[in-house]
């Protein structure tokens, strides 16, 4: 009891002095609940709704199909600005269009047709399935081989047949992060090209895609960036790409004069290229909405409280998770995310759901807490790791009820 009631001071303390407190205010959150799972789908803020609302009234509903040109026909482009500086990237790289897998889909085979001598793609072989799905299918459509290489590993691993390597800033499973600069460093001492998927690092950890020479990547902006359900992805094309980035899915939203109606494509000079069909003006709308909680956030203290999160989730379960098994590294070569071992990974995440702790889990065997330090608090911590302990303290009492019969 007395490590409990330490932790809880401590909880408390943290709290008062965290200096994104004031954060969480911007989001629509069930004060009874406990949220870990926004590393899958993030909390809405506030302003969302009522901008959805204002977009079907007013945009589609008042102005009717005048809202194409009113500023809908741009809005892909100008929300992949507001992203930018979220992955480090200079004006005029960024689009948010489709999603996460359409536009790796079109980065892989862009990037073997800017590396037409080399036949291999390097996967990383933890990847998000999806990832392994997208570059097998590119593979047989382009003629190439896929290899699945440890992320580690590639430095050594890839050679001059590489075109592209393929691989995520933060695993999906255990939450390690992968050191982005000095990989791509790596594959590039080989002529390779780099493509990264930041789907669980963009809003979280701080990226740099233009101080490290990053050739493409992709995102989703539904995690971190607390998009909505279904928000569209976006696509960075490096500077030095963009004249010779030829995407397979020559859409009339990526011509250069779109509206010109004529019978052969002709690409957009700049990242629009990577535009295929018409945008989901919706999802997208909520999402140019969603980006207003980041104004004025220093992303040094984002990732200064998410790597607090994570010491203090580590020490709470020192102290009352006897025996747990965590997959996450414990230095700063992860990202904002814990995940735990345990047998029943299904049944005990649905039990803490029940208790009001929302995380997820990962088959077979890996629970995950998604920290976001937008909204997530230390108190919150300590609730999802006590709970935690009162589960396991059932069920050792219940196997030791059958044991004892």
């Amino acid at each position: 009891m007395t490590a409990v009631t330490d932790l809880v001071a401590e909880a408390a303390a943290l709290d008062a002095a965290d200096p994104l407190a004031h954060k969480r205010n911007s989001f629509d959150l069930d004060q009874e609940i406990a949220y870990f799972d926004g590393n899958s789908l993030g909390a809405p803020p506030k302003q969302v709704a009522e901008r959805v609302a204002s977009v079907v009234r007013e945009e589609w509903g008042g102005r009717l199909i005048r809202s194409w040109s009113e500023g809908w026909w741009e809005a892909p482009a100008r929300v992949g600005e507001r992203i930018a500086p979220l992955v480090g990237a200079a004006p005029g790289q960024v689009v948010v269009a489709d999603s996460t897998s359409v536009n790796l889909f079109k980065a892989l085979v862009a990037a073997t047709r800017l590396k037409p001598g080399r036949d291999e793609i390097l996967v990383d072989a933890d990847t998000f399935p999806t990832d392994g799905y997208i570059a097998d299918e590119v593979a047989g459509l382009t003629g190439r081989t896929v290899r699945r290489v440890v992320a580690e590993d590639m430095p050594g691993e890839v050679s001059e047949r590489t075109a592209v390597a393929l691989l995520n800033h933060v695993d999906y499973v255990t939450g390690r992060a992968h050191d982005l600069p000095a990989l791509t460093e790596a594959l590039h001492r080989a002529g390779a090209l780099a493509l990264w998927d930041l789907c669980h690092s963009v809003g979280a950890l701080p990226v740099e895609l233009d101080a490290a020479g990053v050739d493409l990547a992709v995102g989703c902006t539904y995690k971190f960036l607390n998009g909505g359900p279904g928000a569209p992805a976006f696509l960075y094309v490096a500077t030095k790409w963009l004249d010779r980035f030829e995407q397979p899915l020559a859409g009339w939203a990526g011509d250069r004069d779109p509206f010109a109606m004529r019978g052969a494509y002709e690409a957009h000079a700049g990242i629009e290229r990577g535009r295929s069909g018409t945008p989901d003006i919706l999802s997208l709308l909520a999402l140019d909405a969603a980006l207003d909680v980041w104004d004025g956030v220093d992303r040094a203290l984002l990732r200064e409280k998410g790597l607090a999160l994570g010491e203090f989730f580590f020490r709470c379960a020192d102290e009352l998770l006897d025996g747990a098994r965590i997959l996450t590294p414990r230095g700063n070569d992860r990202g904002h995310q814990i995940s735990v071992v345990d047998d029943d990974a299904a049944k005990t995440m649905a039990a803490l759901i029940e208790r009001g702790v929302i995380g997820d889990f990962r088959p077979p065997n890996v629970l995950r807490f998604g920290l976001a330090p937008l909204y997530t608090t230390y108190g919150e911590v300590l609730r999802a790791v006590t709970t935690l302990q009162e589960l396991r303290s059932r069920n050792n009492e219940f196997h030791s009820g059958i044991d004892g019969k």
